[in-house]
């Protein structure tokens, strides 16, 4: 039986300050493809709608455990667990909350005391822990419990229950709260690649203040993921540096593409914007490429 836990940095009230940026860039990527890889392309879509607020929505008066036990089914539904059976219960805690993995049909999540109090959150929590449940199903895991957590993080996210965390996410000059160990900007940057898959903008359904911007800066971020060489949305100066690269046969430091071979048979490797995967493409100006790992139809001048 495994132990996994959630959350442990950044996740209380008045905690060390709030990471930002994108220090798990690569890590989330890599995820991203390898929920692709384990779920297919079809298997992804059946997860186009997201978990909506109704469905988590947690009100003060609201009981306590039966309240929970019904965000929790609504997220079992929503992650296609439907065998799945949650006990939950809360105790003191140093992370926001753990799952029990094992074999099943029941599965034991203990959330953190806190969370009595700050109920809105609770959503929030089981999303991340349910999740941990589907990847073990799964068999899809990262080496390491930092990358795993990360992994679980950016599939809860891009499965469509990780607006969740975002929004739980706040921070003022006294004290902040962030639960998961994506930083907020790259919460965005995962909800931004799902909404470019499904066209599905999750705005509306913050509550938090902080949300929105780190929403909007993790699009940005991932914006520039469509607008890099060879794809044909890159900008002029993407695509200047690109051309000397390719009579070089090689490329410049930090760039996001790569060559193989040479004359005739010179081929540039890059990254899927929407699933990450590299692909491998004969230089001779403007294709049509369709990813193998997700279908994505990518237009590029090579």
């Amino acid at each position: 039986m495994a132990h996994t836990n959630a959350a442990g940095s950044g996740a209380g009230h008045g905690s060390s300050p709030v990471v930002h940026g994108y220090p798990h860039i690569e890590t989330v990527r890599a995820a991203i493809t390898a929920l692709y890889r384990r779920l297919s392309s079809d298997g992804i879509q059946g997860y186009a709608t997201s978990v909506l607020p109704a469905d988590v929505a947690f009100a003060d008066h609201d009981d306590l455990h039966l309240g929970t036990q019904r965000v929790a089914r609504s997220l079992v539904q929503h992650l296609h667990l439907p065998e799945a059976r949650m006990i939950v219960g809360f105790r003191e805690m140093r992370h926001a909350a753990s799952v029990e993995l094992a074999a099943g049909p029941e599965y034991f999540i203990e959330l953190n005391d806190r969370f009595r109090r700050h109920r809105r959150d609770i959503g929030a929590a089981l999303a991340h822990e349910i999740t941990h449940v589907l990847l073990h199903r799964l068999g899809l895991e990262f080496p390491g419990t930092r990358d795993n957590e990360i992994l679980t993080d950016t599939a809860t996210t891009y499965l469509g229950a990780g607006w969740l965390l975002l929004d739980a996410f706040r921070e003022d000059g006294v004290s902040s709260q962030k639960l998961g160990y994506l930083t907020p900007e790259e919460f965005g940057y995962v909800l931004a690649k799902r909404a470019a898959v499904f066209g599905e903008d999750p705005s509306p359904w913050f509550t938090s203040p902080q949300a929105y911007p780190a929403y909007r800066a993790g699009l940005a971020r991932a914006r520039l993921d469509e607008q890099q060489p060879p794809l044909v949305a890159a900008g002029w100066a993407g695509r200047r540096r690109y051309a000397r690269d390719r009579r070089g046969a090689r490329g410049s430091a930090g760039a996001p593409y790569s060559f193989e071979g040479e004359g005739s048979s010179l081929r540039v490797c890059f990254s899927c914007p929407t699933c990450g995967q590299r692909n491998r493409v004969g230089v001779r100006g403007r294709v049509r490429v369709r990813c193998g790992v997700c279908g994505a139809v990518l237009t590029c001048d090579t």
